[in-house]
């Protein structure tokens, strides 16, 4: 049987100037492998259909303060990257959600996050169990970090993840290929955007993708 949207949700994380639009601080880093899924025009396109069939929308943006006191004086790994490039500065530009998902009414902003994982710093799951919410669908930036991050969790916590393998970018198609067939399907059900707005909309059975761990 299909998805209740009643008791489904869509994450998009961090669709924000710095990544998704030219000019952007990160937007070259992701360009080539947005382009190679079409992955803004797939999710812009999916979250319209699932918003108008009754699926909650969330937004999980990143933000700093200037001069980013909140994260480790010397920072390293990908908030290294972050830092060097000036990016998602609140109240910047480049911090803003991309006019291609911005907000309609009754999306959610989620707001707080400030690291990799959407739960961690933030009143997400609070908000997901508060509404009733069991199939949760991840969406944005990048694949094989806050994606993965926020997927892990999810599935720890017991929801049915689902992850859109379309509408997903990394910074290198390896990196983002190599989540995808072999991280993903060990936490969620990764599916396209198409199969499951088709899961929801019309009711058809959204197969199990998971290949689960054979270790």
């Amino acid at each position: 049987m299909g998805l209740n949207p009643s008791e489904t949700a869509v994450v998009l994380i961090e669709f924000q100037n710095d990544f998704v639009t030219e000019g952007g601080a990160l937007h070259g880093a992701v360009a080539d492998v947005m382009k190679s899924t079409n992955m803004l025009e797939n999710t812009a396109k999916a979250v319209s259909q699932l918003r108008e069939a009754g699926v909650t929308v969330m937004h999980c943006p990143i933000s700093f303060a200037p001069g980013y006191g909140e994260i480790a004086s010397t920072p390293y790994g990908i908030l290294a990257g972050v830092v060097a490039s000036s990016a998602f500065v609140k109240g910047a530009w480049g911090a803003e959600i991309a006019p291609e998902l911005t907000p309609a009414e009754g999306d959610i902003v989620v707001e707080g996050k400030r690291g990799l994982d959407a739960f961690m710093s933030t009143n997400l799951d609070f908000m997901l169990r508060s509404k009733g919410i069991r199939n949760v669908a991840l969406a944005g930036f990048l694949t094989n970090c806050c994606v993965e991050s926020t997927m892990r969790t999810a599935y720890e916590k017991g929801y049915n993840v689902y992850t859109l393998t379309d509408c997903v970018a990394a910074t290198s198609q390896e990196q983002h290929d190599a989540a995808i067939n072999f991280d993903y399907p060990m936490f969620s059900n990764p599916v396209t955007s198409a199969e499951f707005v088709s899961a929801v909309v019309s009711g058809e059975t959204l197969a199990d993708a998971s290949k689960g761990y054979e270790g």
